[in-house]
């Protein structure tokens, strides 16, 4: 039986638009795919209180969760993941990859055009189809 991986991740837009998107380095499981970027829930945590550690510790900013967008389920080879999306605003620090190859911000045209990891596709395609 496959292991279920329940994360969350932070889909921050700009004041421009754009959204914040990250690309997984060849250490992360996943490598080389563009996320929103976030992680694991720990054990008595919310979401949204994983969100804002995850992006703390791995971009050293701090974050407002608002919204969920998505809640996703998808099965990978060796493990089951569950991502749940939030609309999130920076609130203080600018994002620097400490752990991710690259990040940058896209408008919500272009996000389609990025390779996604398959978990964040069906958020990917609804912040592409609204304007």
């Amino acid at each position: 039986m496959k292991k279920t991986v329940h994360v969350v991740g932070a889909i921050i837009e700009n004041d421009k638009k754009e959204i914040f998107c990250a690309l997984r380095s060849p250490e992360m499981s996943l490598p080389n795919y563009w996320e929103f970027p976030g992680g694991k829930i720990e054990e008595n945590e919310t979401p949204e209180q994983a969100l804002a550690r995850e992006i703390k510790e791995e971009f050293n900013c701090e974050i407002t969760v608002g919204n969920k967008v998505e809640d996703t389920t998808y099965e990978y080879e060796k493990v089951i993941v569950r991502l749940e999306t939030y609309q999130s605003t920076i609130l203080n620090g600018v994002p620097v990859a400490l752990e991710h190859a690259e990040t940058k911000w896209v408008p919500r045209n272009l996000l389609t055009s990025l390779d996604f990891a398959p978990a964040d596709i069906p958020a990917v395609e609804k912040l592409a189809s609204e304007k």
